[in-house]
C-alpha cells in the first residue's frame, strides 16, 4: 500500500463534492486509516476514521450469516418454503413457492416496500416524480416490520418466486429477520448480535435502539438529487424502517474485522462460505443489472481479480466494505453525503465529480 497515494486518493474525493469521508484499507499486516474533511459543515468539525457510521445495506450480509448459521444447526432448511416458517405473512402458493434462499439473494419477485412506507418516494428508483418530504415526516416514526411486510407482499409481484433477474427488495430481509425471530425466539437484533456481532468480537458495532447513533461520528446529509438544497442533517433518524435489512451502525476498522473473519471461515463455515458466493442476477435498486449471492455481491478489482462484500447507503450516508477473494486485501469506506447526482431530463441521475472521484479511490484501495 502506498499510504501517500491513498490519502490522495482521499482527498480527491473530498475536493470533488463529499463533505467527509473516512476508511480503512488492510493487506496482509498492513493497515492503513485515513480521513478527510468536516463531520459537521455548520462548525468545521473534522471527521476522523475511528466514527460510528450508519452502514444501511451492509447489513445484509450479517443478517444473511445469521440465517446461514441456523441452517448449519439444522434450524432451518436453505431450500425450504418460507411458508413453512412464516404462513401468515407470507400465505398460499407464495408460501410454499419462495424459498429461504431465494429471500436471501433476492430472487423471491416480492416487490420493495419502501415506496410505500414513505409515499413521497413513490417512484423510487424512477425518480423524476419523487420529493423529499416522507423522510422529514417519518424522522421519528417507528415502523412495524410485520406492516412494512404486508405492504411488499401484498404490492403487485415483481416477478415469479425463483425468477431471474431478481428484484433488490428490503422486504425479503425483514422476512429473515422474523424468521430468525421464529426460529430463535429471540428479536432478529439480538439473534444477530449474538451470533455474529460478538463473536467476531465488533465492539463498536451495534443495532442502535433509537433514533441516535451512540459514540463518535459524523452528520449525514442528504440532497435527494438536488431537491434538498443544501443538503440537510438526517443524523438523527429511526432506523425501524430497514431493521435488520439495513440498520446497523459500525466502523471501518469493525466492517473488515468482520468480512476478514467471514471468509476465514469463522462466522459460518467453508461450505456455508460457498453457497453465500453462488450468484443469480438481480436488478439493483439503481436499475442496474448485477450479479448478488447470500448477502454478498462481487465486484471487479483493477487488473482483475474478484473482491466480495456489500455496499450500504441511508438518508445521508453510504458504505461499502470489499475483501479480495483469497481474503489479503480490504477495503471499508464511509461518506457522509448521499444522492448528489442531480436529475437529468429523463428523470435519471446525471454523472457528478464524486463519481469519479470515488472510483478512482476504489481502484487505489483495491489495488493488489
Amino acid at each position: 500500500m502506498d499510504p501517500a497515494e491513498l490519502n490522495t486518493a482521499m482527498e480527491d474525493v473530498r475536493r470533488a463534492g463529499i463533505p467527509g469521508l473516512f476508511a480503512e484499507v488492510r493487506h496482509g499486516g498492513q493497515v492503513w486509516r485515513g480521513a478527510a474533511g468536516t463531520a459537521d459543515v455548520a462548525t468545521g468539525r473534522p471527521i476522523t476514521a475511528d466514527m460510528r457510521h450508519r452502514v444501511g445495506s451492509v447489513t445484509k450480509t450479517f443478517t444473511a450469516a445469521a440465517v446461514l448459521q441456523q441452517v448449519e444447526s439444522g434450524q432451518i432448511g436453505l431450500d425450504a418454503p418460507i411458508g413453512r416458517y412464516l404462513p401468515k405473512l407470507v400465505p398460499g402458493g407464495r408460501g410454499d413457492a419462495i424459498t429461504v434462499r431465494m429471500l436471501i439473494n433476492h430472487t423471491s419477485g416480492l416487490a420493495e416496500y419502501l415506496p410505500y412506507a414513505y409515499p413521497s418516494l413513490k417512484a423510487f428508483p424512477a425518480l423524476a416524480d419523487t420529493g423529499p418530504q416522507s423522510l422529514d415526516d417519518h424522522r421519528l416514526t417507528r415502523f412495524d416490520p410485520t406492516e412494512l411486510i404486508e405492504l411488499g407482499v401484498t404490492a403487485p409481484a415483481a416477478g415469479p418466486p425463483g425468477g431471474t433477474p431478481g428484484l433488490y427488495s428490503n422486504t425479503n430481509y425483514l422476512l429473515l429477520g422474523q424468521l430468525l425471530e421464529q426460529v430463535t425466539g429471540t428479536t432478529a437484533e439480538e439473534c444477530i448480535t449474538r451470533n455474529v456481532i460478538e463473536r467476531a468480537g465488533l465492539s463498536d458495532t451495534a443495532f442502535p435502539a433509537g433514533p441516535h447513533v451512540s459514540g463518535p461520528q459524523s452528520r449525514l446529509y442528504e440532497a435527494w438529487f438536488g431537491m434538498i438544497d443544501p443538503p440537510r442533517d438526517y443524523s438523527v433518524f429511526d432506523m425501524s424502517y430497514a431493521g435488520p435489512a439495513a440498520s446497523l451502525t459500525s466502523t471501518v476498522a469493525d466492517l473488515n474485522r468482520f468480512y476478514g473473519l467471514l471468509f476465514a471461515g469463522e462466522i459460518v463455515n467453508r461450505s456455508s462460505l460457498t453457497q453465500m458466493r453462488r450468484t443469480v442476477s438481480i436488478i439493483s435498486q439503481e436499475s442496474k443489472l448485477i450479479e448478488y449471492g447470500l448477502g454478498l455481491h462481487p465486484m471487479e478489482g483493477p487488473g482483475g481479480g474478484t473482491f466480495w462484500g456489500h455496499g450500504g447507503t441511508v438518508w445521508g450516508g453510504g458504505t461499502l466494505s470489499m475483501i479480495s477473494a483469497d481474503g489479503k486485501r480490504q477495503m471499508s469506506v464511509a461518506v457522509n453525503l448521499q444522492r448528489w447526482n442531480r436529475l437529468g431530463a429523463t428523470g435519471r441521475p446525471q454523472p457528478h465529480p464524486i463519481d469519479d472521484a470515488l472510483a478512482a479511490f476504489y481502484r487505489v484501495a483495491m489495488r493488489r
